[in-house]
């Protein structure tokens, strides 16, 4: 792709910085610019430089619906190379690090080529316009462009899906729920809860174990509308009630499996279908009594960790252990 531009485009109030010694631009584009005076360079290109994938278009239709959520849509910065096409002017001797750039030709994106792709989506579906801000290097030469590329897509580590879950608890229900799980102190999972999605031999269930094993738990029934409170409550019911029935399985995950992942989801399945046929709508509560008495079946199967348990996993092992659990509550 070509990187010329039909006429020079002036960008006000940039500030000059330097990082690492290497000299760079930093300020604000209207989103019409912003879409017009960058490309990427494709894995493929003819130069044997080239280090981008083939843009996502629902990455970008996916960043185009969250900018349309209106001021709490906040971005990053994109990540350019002008490679040495771009001119810096200060306004006056008095302020040499703030001026006006000119750019004479297209810069290299090397981060952020789906927010562009999902602004450009944005502003041609509302005819709007975004400030964006941006970060530009001065000069890096081909190979300095792909390292630090390199380095932003396999060194940097994501916040990982637990930590998101318990950053967005505020705000989503479910996670609200798993959180209190892992905090509260009369919660079966209060000493074997994880936050951050760090596994240990104690604490071997992450929040996002959690956030899954509670939408199977309450998913597709009357449970799925309550409360965030009563939904708490309802697995905290639930899952005490399994621990007190079963204390030596609940409490030892290395002799046991019945804490491990696949069983936890299967046990919410099975919670789900067992709580929706013995749930008082009178009084909005499970039939404790009734419920303790259908979980003192769960004796039947096989907990221990060399057993037939150990060769089930994922989604699937779960749906394969809640019908056998089912069967043996039929019983």
């Amino acid at each position: 792709m070509s990187n010329n531009l039909p006429s020079n485009i002036a960008i006000e109030n940039v500030i000059q910085s330097k990082m690492r010694g290497r000299v760079a631009y930093q300020g604000f584009v209207s989103s019409q610019v912003a879409v017009t005076f960058s490309y990427s360079k494709l894995y493929n290109d003819p130069s044997g430089k080239g280090y981008q994938r083939p843009i996502n278009k629902k990455r970008c239709s996916d960043f185009a619906d969250y900018l349309s959520k209106g001021e709490d849509s906040l971005y990053t910065p994109i990540l350019l190379n002008a490679a040495g096409n771009w001119e810096f002017h200060a306004y006056d001797k008095h302020r040499p690090n703030l001026g006006r750039l000119i750019c004479k030709k297209k810069a290299t994106l090397m981060d952020g080529q789906h927010r562009l792709g999902g602004i450009k989506d944005y502003i041609s579906e509302t005819d709007s316009m975004l400030n964006v801000p941006f970060l530009a290097f001065h000069y890096l030469d081909d190979d300095e462009e792909i390292k630090l590329f390199d380095v932003i897509n396999t060194k940097a580590k994501g916040i990982g899906t637990s930590l998101s879950r318990y950053l967005n608890r505020d705000n989503d229900d479910v996670s609200w729920v798993a959180t209190n799980l892992i905090l509260r102190p009369e919660s079966p999972f209060f000493s074997k809860g994880t936050l951050t999605g760090k596994r240990s031999k104690e604490k071997n269930i992450t929040l996002q174990n959690l956030y899954s094993m509670v939408k199977l738990l309450t998913k597709k029934s009357l449970l799925e509308k309550l409360s965030k409170e009563k939904k708490l409550n309802l697995c905290l019911f639930y899952f005490n009630t399994i621990k007190e029935l079963f204390p030596d399985e609940w409490e030892d995950n290395s002799l046991y499996r019945m804490t491990h992942v696949t069983c936890l989801n299967a046990l919410a399945i099975v919670g789900n279908q067992i709580i929706n046929d013995n749930y008082l709508v009178k009084s909005q509560q499970p039939d404790s009594v009734k419920i303790a008495q259908i979980l003192m079946n769960l004796k039947e199967i096989d907990w221990f960790s060399n057993g037939d348990l150990k060769y089930l996993k994922g989604a699937a092992g779960s749906k394969i252990l809640a019908s056998d659990i089912l069967n043996c509550i039929k019983k």
